[in-house]
């Protein structure tokens, strides 16, 4: 088992202390990662169904799947660790489809980090997050550090506890254009019980987040079959 932390809840803004009590049974210590399994539909060019697993950690992740049928199946991977970011995708697992590597992809994906990392019940008290009271019933800001990266995710949590969505400017080019901040985001649709955590089971995710461009901008859906926290 890896580091974990114990609910300490006493400075957190309103919602984040109701989310927690409503996500961690009572005197549970709080695991900082997360062996995930999922399925759902991905939009490269079109939606494809695809299945993936992931390893998740304050510090990183690294996300492998498979999308798409026989014979025309994509694999590959995400990661954003030690410094660094890549993808690397494969037709049949042969032919390159998409392999990046550079500054651009690196600070896309912290940004992912960050906003996956409120899928971690630990990572709440994390020391590479802060949080800002938004003066809010049903929204708080944590501010998530990634290496040279700092990022201000909003999460609003529902009257009952619950994680609905998640939002933060994240690095890209959703638009073809050169790579600059917009508005990424995830939705969450209804949670599951998972040991002694209750986490979220659907998701959809994509740029432009509460904009008109919304249904433009989103390129996931998925569910979580399993977490594994250590």
């Amino acid at each position: 088992s890896g580091p974990s932390q114990q609910v300490n809840p006493s400075d957190l803004p309103g919602p984040v202390h109701r989310w927690l009590e409503h996500s961690v049974e009572k005197d549970t210590w709080l695991p900082l990662g997360a062996r995930l399994s999922m399925h759902g539909e991905i939009k490269v060019g079109r939606w494809r169904p695809f299945t993936a697993h992931q390893v998740l950690s304050p510090e990183g992740f690294v996300w492998a799947a498979t999308a798409g049928n026989f014979p025309m199946r994509i694999h590959g991977f995400d990661r954003c660790s030690s410094g660094t970011g890549e993808m690397r995708w494969k037709l049949a697992g042969i032919v390159p489809v998409m392999s990046a590597s550079d500054a651009d992809t690196y600070r896309s994906a912290a940004g992912r980090l960050a906003g996956e990392t409120m899928l971690l019940p630990g990572a709440v008290l994390s020391d590479r997050v802060s949080w800002s009271d938004d003066d809010d019933e049903n929204h708080a800001t944590a501010i998530v550090t990634n290496g040279p990266f700092t990022h201000r995710v909003t999460v609003e949590i529902s009257p009952d506890g619950r994680l609905e969505s998640v939002s933060l400017p994240r690095w890209g080019n959703p638009d073809g254009e050169a790579h600059r901040e917009h508005i990424f985001g995830v939705e969450f649709e209804c949670d599951q019980q998972i040991g002694n955590y209750r986490v979220p089971r659907e998701m959809r995710a994509g740029w432009w987040f509460g904009t008109p461009r919304w249904a433009e901008g989103e390129f996931f859906r998925a569910m979580i079959d399993s977490m594994e926290f250590f």
